[in-house]
């Protein structure tokens, strides 16, 4: 009998030793600025991008959006925003690093940095995500709704994506280029259709508002959709894994 249950404690264990441990849940910390971050009801319908990449994901991927209004890659650190995230940030997350509109704020010295300075600030948040043994990855900003004579998009943030792409290049960090692919979408959709992406709202449709909004630099919901779809296939074209197993299928 005792040699009966020995042999019946063997083989269950055995079961248990090949069943497949659980996969780590990985958490995706996205830092940047207010075209990504989660918004206030009281000025909605804006939406940042960041808010609807979670849908992207199946189970076992957490999105952290830590992106707030205002914030350049200098004024993040600073205000010790991304210290809080180095104390949670495990081996096998991931930190997504999109800073460029705000950096380029001249006449607010908290947040200014010279092209230089934002190149090196990029390159020690990679550094830092790396030590922590987690994965950088860097996207360039959305770009502004802002169109030529000849109905093309134009670039509104100069020499500071170039610099995005050639830190990406320099430090062997994946790169989502946003910058390009959402002026392509602009392109293609044309400067009226575009507003039904960005933040043009009537007061009298969103009793909230204080005024009629008119804004080329945020998104409303569909925007946000858009461009977390955007960052949804950056991350299948990198084949950035195990993030693009995680990823849903979304029509």
């Amino acid at each position: 009998m005792f040699k009966k249950i020995v042999l019946a404690a063997t083989v269950l264990l055995g079961c248990c030793g090949m069943a497949k441990a659980p996969e780590k849940e990985i958490t995706v910390y996205l830092i940047g600025d207010s075209t990504c971050a989660v918004k206030k009801e009281s000025v909605r319908p804006e939406t940042g991008w960041g808010e609807k990449l979670g849908q992207h994901f199946k189970k076992g991927v957490v999105v952290d959006n830590r992106a707030l209004n205002g914030r350049s890659s200098k004024s993040f650190r600073n205000e010790g925003r991304w210290k809080e995230v180095l104390k949670t940030l495990r081996p096998g997350d991931f930190v997504f690093i999109q800073f460029g509109h705000n950096d380029q704020s001249r006449h607010k010295p908290e947040r200014f940095s010279d092209p230089e300075t934002f190149g090196k600030n990029l390159t020690l948040y990679i550094e830092e995500t790396r030590a922590k043994g987690a994965i950088p990855v860097l996207l360039t900003s959305i770009a502004r709704r802002k169109f030529d004579a000849q109905g093309k998009p134009v670039d509104s943030h100069k020499n500071y994506m170039q610099i995005t792409r050639r830190v990406a290049e320099q430090t062997d960090t994946p790169l989502i280029d946003m910058d390009v692919k959402t002026r392509a979408l602009l392109e293609k959709m044309g400067p009226e259709a575009s507003k039904s992406i960005y933040l043009w709202a009537k007061k009298s449709d969103y009793p909230n508002l204080k005024e009629d909004k008119r804004d080329d630099t945020h998104l409303n919901a569909a925007g946000a959709e858009k461009y977390a779809q955007i960052v949804a296939d950056g991350i299948r074209e990198l084949k950035l894994e195990p993030l693009a197993r995680k990823l849903r299928k979304i029509k």
